[in-house]
C-alpha cells in the first residue's frame, strides 16, 4: 500500500476511519526527511494491513501545529483514535519495523484505562486549582 497524504481536510476522516495509523510529518526542504521517506514507503508495502500517512508540515501548518511538532520528521501511531507513540527523528528501517512491532503489541484497553486514569488526575488537578483561586 502506498502512503496517503494527509491534510486538514481529510485528517479526521482517515485517522478515525482506521484502526492503526503511522504519520510521517514532514517537510521538503528537510534533509532527514528525505532519507526517511523512502523507508517509510518500503515499511508501508510490507504493512498493507495499515495506513501510512504523510503530512507535509509546510503545506498544512495548522495539523502540525495541532500535535505540536516541534522537529521533523516526526514519526507518530494513532491506534484506535489514540496516539501511542510520538518521536521525532529519521529512524532506520529496523528501528521503524520495532516499533511498529510494539504498537501492534499494545494492549489497547490498557491504554485506554490509562489514558481515561491521566485525564480524570488532570481533572481533578484542575478542580483544585479553581477552588484555590
Amino acid at each position: 500500500m502506498s502512503t496517503v497524504e494527509l491534510t486538514k481536510d481529510n485528517f479526521d476522516e482517515i485517522v478515525s476511519g482506521n484502526d492503526f495509523v503511522l504519520i510521517d510529518f514532514w517537510a521538503d526542504w528537510c534533509g532527514p526527511c528525505k532519507r526517511f521517506g523512502p523507508i517509510f514507503e518500503k515499511s508501508s508495502e510490507k504493512h498493507d494491513d495499515l495506513v501510512f500517512a504523510k503530512v507535509d508540515t509546510e503545506a498544512e501548518p495548522e495539523l502540525a501545529a495541532a500535535f505540536e511538532i516541534q522537529s521533523i520528521p516526526t514519526l507518530m501511531i494513532v491506534r484506535d483514535n489514540i496516539a501511542v507513540f510520538a518521536q521525532p527523528g529519521a529512524l532506520p528501517e529496523s528501528a521503524l519495523e520495532d516499533v511498529i512491532g510494539q504498537a501492534r503489541g499494545l494492549d489497547m484497553d490498557e491504554v485506554r484505562a490509562s489514558v481515561a486514569e491521566a485525564q480524570a488526575q488532570e481533572a481533578a488537578q484542575q478542580g483544585e486549582q479553581a477552588q484555590a483561586e
